[in-house]
Order: C-alpha cells, then structure tokens, then sequence
C-alpha cells in the first residue's frame, strides 16, 4: 500500500520505524513536514530506513500534499504530528479523502515496551510544566536510592543518520549534538542537575541504552503527544490557564482518557472556576484516574525580586509554548507582574527572523519568543532583544540564555519549579504505591 507520512521531525520517524520499516505491505513515498522552520528539504537517511529504502526517504513541505497523493497514487495518508486542533486534523482528513487517500491516527500500538519500570509525563499542550514535573519526580525518585534515565520526545533538526541515539550527560554533549534552543530548553536541565537523558531518532534503540544505566525510565513527553516508550504510570498534565482544550486539541483527550494520574499544572496561578473545570473535565473524561492540583514556583536568579519593582524589563519566554502551544505569557511574565516591572512590548523592535515569527503568529503579546533553531534565529533573537529600551532581560526559558547570546543588558533566569498544594493528594504516595506494585 503506497502511504504518505505527514509528520514535524518527531513522531513520523518514530511512527515510520516501528510501523512500517520492516512492513512488506506498506510503501512509503515521503514524509511531509510543517510547523519547524528549515526541516522540510531533507531526506529520512537510507541508514536509518533500511535495506527497502536504499535511497532514503525525501521529506517535503506539507502545503500540497494533495499533489503527492495524486501523482503517486498513494492510498493511505498517515498524521503524525501533535498539538494541533482537532480541526486541522479533520481538514487534513477531508483533504486526503478527497485526493483519493485513506486517512489513518496511529494510536497506542506505536507505543515501545520496555524491560524496566517506566514512568510517563505527559500534557494536553504544550507548555503545561512537563518539564518541572519531570525534574520534580527525578527527585523523589533519587530520594529513594533509585538512578532514574529520561526519554525525550525527539528533537532532531540536523543530521538524522549522527542523531539516531543522542545521550546528554555534560555540557559537551549539547555542544557536540549542535543543540538549538529548543532542544537545549528540554536537555540542559538534566545537564545541570548531574543527570541522563536521551533523545534522536531510533527510539527502539534509544531504549535499549536507556535501559542499561537506569533502575526507572521516565518518558519526558513533548506538546501533547502520545508516549512513544509504554508507561506503567502515566502522568498527564493539564493547565488551566487553557480550559477545555483538552477536547479541542490533538491528541489532547486521548492523553487524559490514557492517564493514572493528572496533574492539574500550576493551580496557583489560575483562576479558581478554571482550575475546578478542569478537574471536572478530567474526572469526567477518566474517572479513574486519580486527580491532583500542583503548583509552580517562580524565583529570578542574581536578584532580589522586590528591586524589579518600576523597572522596564523584556520578558523573553519559551518558543514552542508561545507559538504553536498558544499562550500568551509565561514564566517571566508572570513573576515581572507579581514584582510589580514595567513590562516593555518589543514588537515595535523585532528584526528579521523573529519579526517573520509574529508574522505567522500574530496573537503572541509584549514578550519574546526564544526562538533558535538556525545561527541566524539566534542571532536575530540578539538583535531584538538588544533593539528594545529596557533596563534588563527576564528570561522564563529553562537554559542559560546569556550563555548563546552578547547582550548588554543583563540577563537573569526565572526558574520555575513543580509545587504540592496544601489539601492535596500527595504524589509520593502515588509514586510510592506504583514503585511497590513494579517490584
């Protein structure tokens, strides 16, 4: 059957190897690309698809997909991307359909066993605090004499055949694997706190070096999607600073109906009515699974908070969360209101690269998207922040920003980290009760 992959440098790889490499019935002819900049005039490497794919595989842009079905007569048109809306899906779909394809939502079967325990952090979106989260169980874990190894969602926008299997362990690595911002946003955590992770392409083989280091495996999930490696404990977040997506984004629900835990994200920060509508929603969708508000703490770092007080600042913030995840603010902006900062709106200010950013995402509002998947991003992220009048940078980004960038003004870190409310479940007794059941 001749198939058309149409995936964002991530799950389509992992759909294709685990699916369909090794399939003699299915044929597939590209593999489409969308939402990151500059991956979308490769080729998926012969070493890395295998002896039925001498040639590898050419991976084009999404926009006329229509044309690739018709002209290669494919018949089954398989998504393999994440954190869009369930419209977009069924506008692919009725696309595909009437180009003549089938239209297929690989689900839970991509999913990889593994030999060891693993725990699974997943979201509804992007941006919901998987990452404190995870930082947050690979304490507890350690607390209890227990070396746990991440798993991340893949990243790979270089070279895929020197990306198969990527592991972090030092500051080197992010040098050596030629991490962009991005990628640096989900590894250099684990760098900093003297832990593993992994990421690449080949996430069979990802996870069996995994596997040779850790006593537990933590699947650290990216936008909303599906895990690739099954969890024995899969911890969804949701946020209720974005009510209700989980029914208008894909595979949002999906997650929640999956989930043994869910943790309502930064409960502290939101309004009370959304905080309760999204326990409802989860309650409802999985009654189940055991449900739980937590908390976000937010410090700066070099700084006093209370000296921010009538100072004008640029908040910079991460780049997925504030694009293709939607919101509107994020970490430094909301400890720059709590401080009581001027906040300064740098859109009058942006250049090239970054300008064309809030060109395809006109809602974004008076902050700066860390965006840095190519040199001249980064260079253009410099640039603006440099253009715009304000006495220092607060960047709500978990990477050393002033490390990749020369900036005049100074650069102070907003931290964030997972908190457990009062009145809650706690999670040690969810992790502790899952921990004896895995022994």
């Amino acid at each position: 059957m001749r198939s058309l992959i149409l995936g964002a440098a991530g799950r389509d790889f992992h759909d294709f190897i685990v699916l369909y490499r090794d399939d003699p019935n299915v044929e597939i002819v590209a593999i489409t690309a969308t939402q990151i900049p500059y991956i979308d005039d490769r080729r998926f490497p012969a070493s890395l698809a295998g002896p039925r794919y001498p040639e590898g595989i050419p991976i084009v842009p999404e926009d006329d997909f229509e044309e690739i079905v018709r002209s290669q007569k494919v018949e089954q048109v398989i998504f393999a991307y994440s954190d869009v809306t369930n419209e977009h899906v069924a506008r692919l779909a009725a696309r595909a359909n009437a180009a003549g394809a089938d239209f297929i939502l690989p689900g839970a079967r991509t999913m990889i066993r593994s030999k060891k325990p693993v725990l699974g952090v997943c979201a509804v979106r992007t941006g919901c605090g998987k990452s404190q989260a995870s930082r947050y169980l690979l304490g507890m874990l350690g607390e209890r004499g227990l070396k746990a190894v991440g798993i991340r969602h893949p990243m790979p926008y270089g070279d895929l055949a020197r990306q198969a299997v990527q592991r972090f362990a030092t500051p080197d690595d992010l040098v050596k694997h030629e991490c962009t911002v991005e990628e640096r946003e989900e590894y250099e955590p684990y760098v900093e706190s003297g832990r593993v992770v992994y990421a690449g392409v080949d996430y069979p083989s990802i996870l069996r070096q995994a596997e040779g280091e850790a006593d537990i495996v933590i699947w650290d999930g990216g936008n909303n999607d599906l895990p690739f490696v099954a969890p024995d404990l899969h911890i969804v977040l949701m946020d209720p600073h974005r009510p209700g997506d989980s029914l208008r984004y894909y595979p949002s629900e999906a997650q929640v109906r999956l989930a043994d835990l869910i943790l309502i994200a930064k409960a502290d920060t939101a309004k009370a009515e959304n905080v309760a509508a999204e326990r409802a929603l989860a309650k409802e969708l999985n009654p189940g699974a055991e449900v739980i508000a937590v908390g976000s703490s937010l410090r700066v770092d070099g700084l006093d908070e209370a000296s921010l007080r009538g100072k004008k600042v640029v908040c910079v913030e991460d780049g997925p969360t504030t694009t293709h995840g939607g919101m509107l603010y994020g970490a430094a902006t909301l400890l720059a209101r709590r401080a009581g900062a001027e906040i300064v709106d740098p859109r009058p200010f942006l250049s090239g690269e970054l300008k064309r950013t809030f060109e395809k995402y006109p809602k974004l509002g008076p902050l700066v998207p860390a965006m840095g998947y190519s040199p001249k991003q980064l260079e253009d992220l410099g640039a603006s922040i440099a253009a715009v009048p304000a006495d220092l940078v607060l960047a709500g980004t978990p990477i050393d920003l002033g490390s990749l960038i020369a900036s005049k003004k100074p650069i102070h870190r907003v931290r964030y980290d997972l908190v457990e409310l009062p009145g809650e479940k706690p999670l040690a007794s969810v992790v502790d009760a899952w921990l004896a059941r895995s022994r």
